[in-house]
Formats: structure tokens, sequence, C-alpha cells
């Protein structure tokens, strides 16, 4: 993917481009989006396994609630 002098290059740019004083800045508010972005898909995993067991409960009473169907020979 990268080779061992790419990463310094692109730091190097980084620091030219921003400043020093402004990355440990941005790299804060990059570190808090990435957890922001982690907490909301768990909790959409939360809630899509409590969906889908709810829904597995309501199929399972509906078919204990009718009467098996007898075929006619």
């Amino acid at each position: 993917m990268f080779n061992g002098w790419e990463i310094p290059l692109i730091v190097l740019l980084a620091l030219l481009f921003f400043g020093g004083k402004k990355l440990p800045e941005l790299a804060k508010g990059f570190g808090q989006s990435i957890r922001t972005f982690k907490e909301e898909l768990t909790k959409e995993e939360d809630t899509a396994t409590v969906d889908a067991g709810k829904s597995t409960e309501k199929r399972d009473s509906e078919t204990q609630d009718k009467p098996a169907k007898s075929k006619k020979e």
C-alpha cells in the first residue's frame, strides 16, 4: 500500500499546508469524529438486534395462536 518514503512525505506536506499549531487540533477532531461514528454504528447494531428479536418473537407467537392445518386426502 504505502512504501517507506510516502508516509514521511505526506506528514511533511500536511505540516507545510496546515502548520505546526493546527495539526494537533485536526488530529483531535478526526479522532472525535471516528469515535462518534463507532458509537453510532454500535447503537445501530444494537437496535437492529433488538428489532430482529422482536420480529422473531412476534412470528413465534402468531404460529402458536393458530391451530395447525390438516391436509385433506
